[in-house]
């Protein structure tokens, strides 16, 4: 399921290509035509993201909802113009990383390609023709010989510019609403660092935190307590504070809450710039290149069960909590 930093970059793309322009949008799977009528010949006016799910404006008020839960996908085709922080190489999307932005990596200037099929590090510039799938993991092929290309396998929306398609399928949610019921799906959400950082969001975050009894493990991915965390950030994020999993919200210290939730906004927004889920500092420059090439080399814990922690040499274990794969040490964990 794509984490918080995936549906930023989308809402980005779509904020670069789509915003300020009439859009014509068809449903050519069949699901979405009702909604789809309704968004037609409207220009876009806005583009937002909150947690994991992305709101697109219209005028008059009205909005597209969309949820990409486990499977859902948006594919970009034509002329797109490229994110001022967002770039690609030989073909594969990424975030520039000029020097003067926040992510102090080893080496700002080298092309990193990610064989998984994430992210580089290197601008292109832009527009230029293209197509390219946005989701967890982004992917760029070769661009279509027609514009706008036919569709391809079970759209569920087709958004279309004059030089721009943006297709998705797959979604959890894809809905028509208001202005009204915008603003109540929002405020039942946690904050996003992104999209708040305040003071007030932090203390949010922790007030809720501290009065549960849940175990932390299932606080950060609710996505009612905090947006964004999914499975990959929430495993990182309680290895970096050295925490136990099931830890009661309310027996974590409010230090340690609150450092989470600062944790959460570096890692977020280092996932936005890089389009990869990277969660070990200080690394040097070779193993910062092998980090961005390899998911294997990028994570403290996650997806290394049975290997040893890279601190203190015990196995990492993995168990079930939530429904969804938990990987920790439990030596430097407890």
């Amino acid at each position: 399921m794509p984490e918080g930093h995936s549906v930023h970059r989308i809402t980005r793309q779509f904020a670069r290509n789509f915003v300020g322009h009439v859009v014509h949008a068809s449903s050519p799977q069949g699901r979405f035509a009702e909604g789809a009528a309704v968004i037609d010949g409207r220009r876009m006016v806005d583009a937002r993201a909150v947690g994991k799910q992305m709101f697109l404006e219209f005028e008059g008020g009205v909005w597209l909802r969309v949820h990409l839960g486990m499977y859902g996908a948006w594919d970009f085709a034509g002329d797109i113009r490229m994110d001022a922080t967002i770039a690609s190489a030989n073909g594969r999307m990424g975030q520039t990383n000029q020097r003067g932005t926040f992510l102090d990596a080893p080496n700002p200037d080298a092309v990193v390609l990610d064989a998984a099929g994430e992210n580089s590090l290197t601008s292109i510039g832009a527009p230029r023709k293209a197509r390219l799938r946005m989701s967890e993991a982004e992917k760029e092929s070769d661009a279509p010989e027609e514009f706008p290309p036919e569709p391809v396998g079970q759209v569920r929306v087709r958004l279309l510019t004059d030089t721009v398609c943006a297709d998705l399928r797959g979604p959890t949610a894809c809905e028509v609403r208001d202005s009204a019921e915008i603003e109540q799906t929002v405020a039942k959400l946690g904050p996003d660092p992104l999209v708040d950082d305040t003071d007030a969001a932090e203390q949010r975050f922790t007030e809720v935190v501290r009065r549960k009894p849940t175990p932390i493990g299932l606080l950060l991915m609710d996505q009612s307590v905090v947006s964004g965390i999914g499975n990959v950030y929430r495993a990182e994020l309680l290895y970096r504070a050295r925490l136990d999993p099931h830890t009661p919200g309310k027996l974590v210290p409010e230090e340690t809450v609150r450092a989470l939730w600062r944790d959460w906004a570096h890692l977020l927004r280092i996932g936005v710039e890089t389009g990869q889920m990277m969660t070990m500092d200080g690394l040097d420059p070779d193993a910062w290149r092998a980090a961005m090439a390899d998911r294997a080399d990028r994570h403290w814990v996650y997806k290394r069960e049975g290997l040893p922690c890279r601190t203190c040499g015990t196995n990492i274990v993995l168990e079930e909590m939530g429904a969804r794969k938990l990987y920790w040490c439990p030596t430097c964990q407890t």
